[in-house]
């Protein structure tokens, strides 16, 4: 197999031939197909996310097929499509496991993070976290919806049924979340960085009910706001957006420090949620869903070999949507 290796964080990515790996119990091995780039991968890439294996495949929006099946895997077939999200493993015996709240495992492995993912040719994985995707739709556009689109999909379920959603940060789950909000019949507000005239032309071409900026307030008050963008002055802003009892919710798992803010924008019982990583039934939920939402990914294709200009570029804001590997 090759992939591209990260040996240590904070260096790029290196094209890398290994040996190739067979499946555990419990197990599968899949032949990549793409491999979604998300910001994630950029917090792991430039070490901002701690305690990391090292070295490191990148990678967690995987779509692929099985190629090799380890012992007591049940439910899965040689040939079948599947697709590996970010969270690849829980114990299965700690608190949050035994309440149905698995994003939250104590002894969690975070594909691409603490084990290998999808920046490769094929992939290990855990047979219980490998979601089978039918063959309705392309690898490329599927591949996002694996992290962008779940992730998206919990934030949207945390902040609740308000019609009025405000997306602060509109790449690839935003873009994303906006098409799902709308097919629920809801109104969605798309704040971009101050001036991107070109992501706001973008949002609206997604049919969304108001675009501009992230330094400016939106034209009626918001029931919700998710905040995808990794910046921490967002939630100020955020919570002057939204109403009375309104939400906020910080969707992404590194943000830059939050600032002070005076009290009287979270009173009248506003409330500030976060998201971490998703459950399986969350998988199940979203992806059942997505061939009748007609999502419509707007995707920018690398090379498997490219993959340090893909996150150059997604560092750089360089494109609307999302970022595909095709080895």
């Amino acid at each position: 197999m090759r992939a591209m290796v990260l040996n240590k964080p904070g260096m790029r990515l290196e094209w890398t031939e290994l040996p190739d790996r067979q499946p555990g119990a419990g197990e599968v091995r899949v032949k990549v197909l793409a491999c979604g780039v998300c910001r994630t991968d950029l917090h792991v890439v430039d070490g901002e996310l701690p305690n990391p294996k090292s070295p490191i495949i990148p990678g967690h929006e995987i779509v692929a097929r099985i190629d090799a099946i380890g012992p007591d895997v049940v439910g899965l077939a040689m040939g079948e499509r599947v697709g590996i999200p970010w969270l690849g493993h829980t114990c299965g015996v700690c608190s949050y496991c035994a309440e149905q709240r698995e994003n939250l495992c104590d002894a969690p492995l975070f594909t691409g993070f603490t084990r290998d993912g999808g920046f490769a040719t094929a992939v290990i994985a855990d047979a219980r976290f490998a979601f089978p995707l039918g063959e309705t739709g392309s690898d490329v556009s599927l591949a996002p919806q694996l992290c962008a689109g779940l992730i998206g999909w919990r934030s949207l379920k945390i902040a609740g049924e308000g019609k009025r959603i405000g997306i602060f940060g509109f790449g690839a789950a935003g873009h994303i979340v906006a098409q799902v909000a709308k097919w629920q019949g809801r109104e969605v507000f798309a704040f971009t960085r101050p001036g991107d005239s070109g992501t706001q032309a973008f949002a609206r071409t997604l049919g969304v009910a108001w675009a501009g900026g992230s330094d400016e307030m939106p034209p009626v008050p918001l029931d919700a706001a998710i905040i995808y963008a990794t910046v921490g002055d967002l939630v100020p802003q955020a919570l002057r957006a939204v109403r009375k009892g309104g939400r906020v919710v910080c969707a992404g798992i590194h943000m830059s420090d939050i600032p002070s803010f005076p009290y009287r924008i979270l009173w009248e019982e506003r409330q500030l949620l976060s998201v971490a990583n998703l459950t399986r039934q969350d998988g199940l939920d979203f992806l059942g869903l997505v061939p009748n939402i007609g999502i419509v990914v707007k995707t920018t294709v690398y090379p498997l070999q490219q993959a340090n200009k893909a996150l150059d570029d997604l560092r750089a804001g360089r494109f609307d949507g999302a970022a595909v590997l095709v080895p």
